[in-house]
């Protein structure tokens, strides 16, 4: 049987293209039916609806925008997500709330389904090069055939325990270091350059030392030419701020570096950079700087816990 694809996003459609290139055959849908086209081009089959998606699928990607998104496609909570679910393995890569995944795993396999959490941990470009990391959690078989299907999609996988939520919980304590050490590199460029020193120069001994990485050398060039075309909007940056935070509320931790970075990216969603790229978080710094703009609107409790937006 073909391999279903819901959602063909941002991160979506690279990762669905590299399944088609690899020669999976795959059958996709998207809300936006134009989003498939570079897919029929690589010769998946466009489907019609989710329903033929589930016809013709043992095994469904769900890489859909948010819980609403995949609850509407499922048709959770009515006749048809049984008949969806039921002899199917379904494979949640999204970013939901480990809560939601842990009900949405208990409706699958109530309804005779398999359910795999698969989160990824990369951007647009990583997708696009299939050099994306995978966490996977669910049963044993299912979460080595789903690692095998990943491989054009994923560097590496790593299975994270046998159920729901494991692998989301991996993939929001990989974020939480993600976006605390881009808001950090992004501070220390705007030091760097309000102090007038030649930023290139300053990224130069950056990417000699001991602190470059993957990131450094992706986001770096970009606060350098303040392009701020998305690879991972600040919006969805904001949107995962919230799911860690609430994670560790949950646990009863502290957070506090994720909460003053929750703070930075709602004042830059505020200021009309959602759809930027996350180092937009910049502008968030700047405003500061330049007089506190950034602020307006803000009360005191909310930037100093993030809680805004």
């Amino acid at each position: 049987m073909d391999v279903g694809f819901l959602g063909l996003g941002i991160m979506g459609r690279p990762m669905a293209l590299n399944l088609a290139r690899a020669g999976t055959p795959l059958t996709v849908w998207n809300r936006t039916a134009a989003r498939t086209e570079p897919l029929r081009a690589a010769g998946a089959r466009v489907a019609a609806s989710p329903a033929e998606v589930f016809e013709r699928a043992g095994t469904v990607v769900l890489m859909l925008a948010d819980e609403a998104a995949t609850d509407a496609v499922l048709g959770r909570g009515t006749p048809a997500f049984t008949g969806y679910a039921a002899g199917h393995t379904v494979v949640h890569m999204g970013t939901t709330a480990p809560a939601y995944s842990r009900a949405l795993e208990a409706d699958v396999r109530a309804a005779g389904g398999i359910y795999v959490e698969a989160p990824v941990s990369g951007s647009r470009r990583p997708a696009e090069d299939g050099q994306l990391v995978g966490m996977l959690a669910g049963p044993a078989d299912a979460v080595e055939a789903v690692g095998r299907l990943l491989k054009p999609v994923c560097a590496a996988v790593f299975p994270c325990g046998d159920a729901a939520p494991a692998a989301l919980l991996m993939k929001l304590a990989v974020n939480l270091y993600l976006i605390t050490s881009v808001t950090g590199l992004a501070e220390a460029f705007h030091f760097a350059d309000r102090h007038g020193l030649d930023t290139e120069r300053f990224l130069a001994v950056l990417d000699a030392g001991p602190l470059a990485s993957a990131t450094t050398r992706v986001k770096a060039p970009k606060l350098r030419e303040r392009d701020f075309t998305a690879q991972a909007a600040a919006l969805d940056v904001l949107k995962n701020n919230r799911l860690i935070a609430d994670a560790a509320r949950a646990g009863g931790l502290a957070s506090p570096l994720l909460d003053a970075c929750h703070a930075l990216f709602a004042e830059t969603v505020r200021l009309g950079h959602e759809g930027e790229d996350m180092v937009a978080v910049l502008r968030a710094i700047e405003a500061r700087t330049d007089g506190g703009s950034g602020l307006s609107g803000l009360s005191a409790v909310e930037r100093a816990a993030g809680t805004a937006g």
